[in-house]
């Protein structure tokens, strides 16, 4: 199914965010099928359970790609699937969301800290401030934060907080290695969530891979450039087809 194209969300925000792009993806090319999966809703922050749920969902032999959480999520069912992936792509999904001593271009771990206490004590409310981040960097941070947020599932707090404790824990650099496909990776140059380094960080991993910086763009560029960004994914499918 080289002409199927699976991406998977970000945390909390639901499908919405993706939908401009998987449109803009298909008015450049209507043999590609865009299908954008929601993620699991799981009582387990176990990342196999998350993948066991994922590769029983989704079809095989397609390619993978994901914003954010979804992008993570993508790279470890892509280095699972190996062969049964075509490929694979990450829109401002950092290998480590949390930063530590192996991978120090993230989120501080203080930040997300507090973020996890917020989302337990009232998860509407960090939902809006996490709208925030990643609308910083866009040309109407607000107004865009407002749509992100506006569009978002009505998602129990449980769950939301299982997704945190699975980003806190995710560390793709492994996963990025063992997967042999193309791969393309696009960052944001004024990301809120994800420092714009991370990228320079990637390609020291994955010097053979394609990875792409934004400049004037935030967290959530695919909602503010969807026609560029689809421009962007369109040349790399095209180019890998073609090899």
């Amino acid at each position: 199914m080289r002409d199927r194209l699976i991406l998977l969300p970000g945390w909390g925000l639901g499908v919405s965010p993706l939908e401009p792009l998987a449109a803009a993806l298909q008015g450049l090319d209507e043999h590609l099928h865009v299908q954008i999966e929601p993620l699991p809703v799981l009582d387990s922050s176990d990342l196999g359970e998350w993948l066991d749920e994922l590769d029983a969902t989704l079809p095989d032999n397609a390619w993978l790609g994901g914003w954010s959480l979804g992008g993570m999520l993508a790279s470890e069912l892509a280095a699972r699937r190996g062969e049964r992936c075509c490929g694979l792509l990450t829109l401002a999904s950092n290998p480590c969301f949390v930063a530590h001593e192996g991978w120090p271009r993230a989120m501080p771990a203080q930040t997300f800290d507090s973020f996890l206490a917020g989302c337990h004590a009232d998860s509407q409310v960090t939902l809006k401030r996490f709208g925030l981040l990643c609308a910083k960097g866009a040309e109407d941070p607000r107004g865009l934060a407002r749509l992100l947020v506006s569009g978002a599932p009505q998602t129990l707090s449980g769950a939301l907080m299982t997704g945190l404790e699975l980003l806190a824990q995710l560390d793709t650099r492994e996963a990025l290695l063992a997967y042999r496909g193309p791969q393309l990776h696009l960052f944001a140059g004024m990301d809120g969530l994800v420092p714009a380094e991370a990228a320079s960080d990637l390609l020291t991993l994955l010097p053979d891979v394609e990875i792409g910086l934004i400049e004037q763009a935030g967290h959530a560029f695919l909602l503010e450039d969807p026609h560029g960004v689809a421009g962007a994914i369109q040349a790399f499918l095209h180019e890998c087809v073609d090899d």
